[in-house]
């Protein structure tokens, strides 16, 4: 977008643009001059005007409006008032917002019948003239008492301004409210501070939020209109300019509000612009467009990536922003006249109230390295709530000392070191230093990634926000609290030799993302730079370069390969090399998944990551030279699996009778206790024409926390479609398909699913139900084709992704495998299905992975003769129907 202001335009001319209309009648004629005037404004828009005064201009366009409408309705003057309250009363009005009115009467006028018939027809006029109305008729009693018991009506009588009436009674309703009357300043401001406190915490507590909302996420319109009431409450403050005279803003400060503000007001602008409606929400719909209007174009970093990393960075200085001036509020307001409690530090800080706070102003052109010291006091000393509001002026004041002879220091490398070796609040005192660009300015590399999004579903954070996350996650492992969330993770973490490695791998894994190529690599190179510079040893360093290299890799082979083959096991240890890495990367891992999205980490994934880890420990005490004989894996598995149904009273010769279809796969594949499971079920089912459904929960699974299915039935190329429609049907997610193929014509499925929470399914009778309806759903009178038809959520419609696929074939396991990336959306499962059934394909497992928007699966598959599809030409054309099925459904 071109920021060039134009020429403003003269005011809209009310009375002469209705002696131009073509229709001279009220109604028709208001509205002739609305639609012009909203035309204009828009056009203005698009060419650089600015948003204040576009704002302001529609506000007094509406002002004329309404006392021509009510002039023309022939109200009164005397003994009533029209005023304007909330965002109009500021003078503030977009283009589809609320126009807020009080209508204020006289206490002791008497409802006159002609005068509310009257009123009741302004009203009436000004919804048929399409504008968006909110009003209430009170009298100056009924405000104040209303004003007494909701902050809320105070707040909007703070802002009221008079159109046309009785002055009177708005001053009487001004008297009736000062502080001296009701809500005195330390009221007020707690109050105000608690609906902030709600307000966060209903957008999420974070700038970042993946679809923010412009006007009450933090950072938002609200949070300076927040500053804005309560300097007009307590001190009769109402500019900008008053805050700077009396010194609660900085002129740095003040610059900030003013151009912030008018940033948040041309979003907001054209949010309701684009919409054609009241739309605060930034949706992912329309980030794009605004990037597009912002004149954004897609390089490294694609445009809309770019719009919200903007976006992100002034919602996070006017979150700051707010911070300070509500700890400045707080110590002019609630500890007025308060003696000040001071407790010595040292020579540059001292304890004062509770909050660590710079002796003097010249404390850091004194002293560049007390920049970092101060985290350090902030997270060590138990007494201290914060840093003082006047200390963060002073920290961001001079954070611009941070250069490269700063960082070059060796006291200030230690310093940083020592920050990240505290064993108190480091996650806090981290975030604090993000917060005031103090960890951008030492590490230029994260100063790239503040505010970075990544434009998909997968990731709820900006990367920095991300970053941070991962580590706060880290130091959740240290916690007995946690221990039952993540029971593995933390005993590994606990005997983790430096935990300190293990942060600075994730303060670098991601910081690479941005800059094009592989940001892992990327990363890796910053990450040994650091720890060359900072003085860590060799081996150290080796580490932390290795774990930011690799951090994707164990997440990728438990999620994507078949983890149950002893031969990618040993594959993976080769690949990690010993214990110590193993640990160390396993740790990473989790936190890494549950600081991407909340969503993300469920019992199937942990499940995954703990066998990975249990079972290459095993390699690496077994030794990388010794990989295990599959064989023998079969014989062990068969062994345990015949000793549990001994004592169920199968004999050797039943189970050789049961066991001789049953190829090598599934036992390599299949836990003992589910073989028995499935062979006392096989034994006991006479009837097979009909399939035999068994369904167990989380707490039975052979893997905890999730629910599972099998199915034995007749052989049909079709059946994988099928039982995937029907499991979506139920609301199941499917993450992992196993099927087995007899020579005696039956096949035996498990599938692995969770239901729409992430979670196993518990509820006896919802077990009971899916085994029934799929036991009817798949009989052979039943199973006719069916694809879910529900709609696709609207976020992941936000999304254009082309689906990619790639076929190879796997020589040691001899089956070919397909990988589909696509948009996640119903019935994929069973499209696939049915592209496989047209080519005559079997579906020997699956491993599906959902992220965010997309799917990323994979599918073992073999020919009808069970063998892997060699003929190129088929395995691409297999490959283009299921994109172009797939991509088509879409664009439907």
């Amino acid at each position: 977008m071109d920021t060039a202001v134009t020429e403003s335009p003269a005011d809209f001319d009310l009375e002469a643009i209705l002696r131009e209309s073509d229709d001279a009648a009220l109604i028709p004629g208001l509205r002739d001059v609305l639609q012009r005037a909203s035309t204009q404004l828009d056009e203005d828009f698009r060419q650089g005007r600015s948003a204040g005064e576009l704002l302001r201009a529609r506000a007094t366009l509406i002002d004329d409006v309404l006392r021509h409408a009510w002039n023309s309705l022939e109200l009164p003057l005397n003994g009533i008032a029209l005023v304007a309250v909330g965002g109009y009363g500021r003078g503030e009005l977009h283009p589809h917002s609320d126009i807020d009115l009080l209508i204020l009467r006289d206490d002791d006028n008497g409802d006159n019948q002609g005068d509310s018939q009257r009123l009741e027809n302004f009203l009436t006029l000004l919804w048929d003239l399409g504008l968006q109305i909110g009003h209430s008729v009170r009298s100056v009693d009924e405000c104040i008492t209303q004003a007494r018991d909701d902050v809320t009506v105070l707040t909007n009588l703070i802002e009221a301004r008079l159109l046309l009436g009785e002055e009177g009674l708005l001053d009487a309703v001004a008297k009736g409210t000062q502080d001296s009357r009701m809500w005195a300043p330390d009221d007020f401001f707690k109050a105000k501070l608690k609906e902030q406190e709600g307000r966060h915490a209903k957008f999420g507590d974070t700038e970042y939020s993946l679809e923010p909302n412009v006007k009450g996420s933090p950072g938002g319109l609200r949070d300076l209109q927040l500053i804005g009431w309560l300097a007009q409450r307590h001190f009769g403050w109402r500019s900008v300019a008053e805050l700077t005279d009396n010194e609660f803003l900085t002129e740095a400060e003040a610059t900030t509000v003013i151009h912030g503000q008018e940033f948040l007001w041309r979003v907001r602008y054209a949010l309701h612009m684009i919409t054609g409606r009241e739309e605060d929400r930034l949706l992912f719909d329309h980030q794009r467009e605004l990037a597009r209007l912002w004149g954004f174009v897609d390089s490294d970093k694609l445009a809309v990536e770019q719009f919200m990393q903007l976006y992100y960075r002034w919602a996070l200085a006017l979150s700051q922003l707010n911070e300070v001036l509500m700890l400045s509020f707080d110590q002019a307001v609630l500890q007025a006249g308060t003696p000040d409690t001071v407790l010595d530090i040292n020579d540059w800080f001292e304890l004062r109230n509770g909050y660590i706070c710079a002796k003097r102003e010249s404390v850091f052109e004194e002293y560049p390295g007390a920049l970092l010291e101060v985290f350090l006091h902030a997270g060590n000393n138990p007494q201290a709530s914060g840093i003082a509001a006047e200390t963060i002026r002073l920290i961001r004041e001079n954070r611009h000392l941070i250069d490269d002879d700063f960082r070059q220091n060796p006291n200030h490398k230690q310093l940083f070191l020592e920050v990240l070796r505290s064993n108190n609040r480091l996650t806090r005192q981290l975030r604090r230093m993000s917060r005031y660009g103090i960890l951008g300015r030492y590490l230029p590399a994260y100063g790239q990634i503040v505010g970075q999004m990544q434009h998909d579903l997968f990731h709820s954070y900006t990367v920095d926000a991300h970053t941070l996350q991962v580590i706060e996650n880290i130091r959740r492992f240290l916690k007995p609290e946690n221990d039952e969330r993540f029971p593995v993770t933390s005993r590994v973490a606990r005997r983790l030799p430096k935990i300190e490695l293990l942060y600075i791998a994730g303060l670098f894994h991601d910081i690479g993302k941005g800059r094009g190529g592989d940001h892992s690599e990327l990363g890796a190179v910053d990450a040994r730079n650091f720890c060359e510079e900072h003085g860590l040893g060799r081996r150290d360093t080796n580490l932390v370069e290795w774990l930011v290299r690799n951090h994707l890799f164990m997440s990728a082979v438990s999620q994507r390969k078949d983890i149950s083959d002893p031969d990618v096991v040993q594959e993976f240890a080769q690949h990690v090399g010993d214990q110590n890495r193993l640990d160390y990367l396993f740790a990473l891992t989790v936190a890494d998944i549950n600081g991407t999205n909340p969503k993300l980490w469920n019992a199937w994934r942990g499940s995954l990551l703990r066998q990975l880890y249990t079972e290459s420990k095993r390699a690496l005490r077994r030794g990388l030279e010794n990989p295990v004989d599959k064989q023998e894996w079969i014989q062990e598995t068969r062994d345990a699996a015949a000793k549990i149904l001994e004592y169920r009273g199968f004999t050797e010769s039943e189970l050789s009778a049961l066991w001789q279809e049953r190829g090598e796969d599934y036992f390599l594949r299949e836990k003992a206790e589910d073989i028995a499971w499935h062979t006392e079920a096989i034994a006991d089912h006479q009837e097979r024409v009909q399939p035999l459904v068994l369904v167990r929960n989380g707490v039975e699974s052979s893997v905890a926390n999730t629910t599972q299915i099998f199915i034995y039935a007749r052989f049909d190329i079709g059946a994988f479609s099928r039982t995937c429609s029907r499991l979506e049907q139920l609301d199941l997610s499917i993450h992992d398909a196993r099927i087995y193929h007899g020579s005696d014509g039956m096949s035996l499925d498990t599938y692995f699913v969770l239901d729409s929470s992430g979670n196993a399914v518990e509820d006896v009778e919802r077990l009971r139900h899916i085994t029934s309806y799929l036991s009817d759903k798949l009989s052979p009178t039943t199973n006719a084709n069916f694809i879910p038809s529900r709609l696709t959520p609207r976020r992941v419609r936000s999304f254009c992704l082309a689906t990619e696929t790639n076929m190879r074939i796997d020589p040691v396991r001899e089956v070919s495998v397909l990988e589909v990336i696509s948009l996640d959306r119903p019935g994929l499962l069973a499209r696939i299905g049915e592209v496989f059934v047209e080519f005559g394909v079997i579906c020997e497992a699956a491993k599906i992975q959902t992220l965010g928007e997309r799917v990323e699966d994979v599918f073992f598959v073999t020919d009808t003769e069970q063998q892997p599809i060699r003929d190129e030409a088929l395995a691409e054309k297999i490959q283009a129907a299921i994109r172009d099925t797939l991509d088509a459904q879409e664009s439907h």
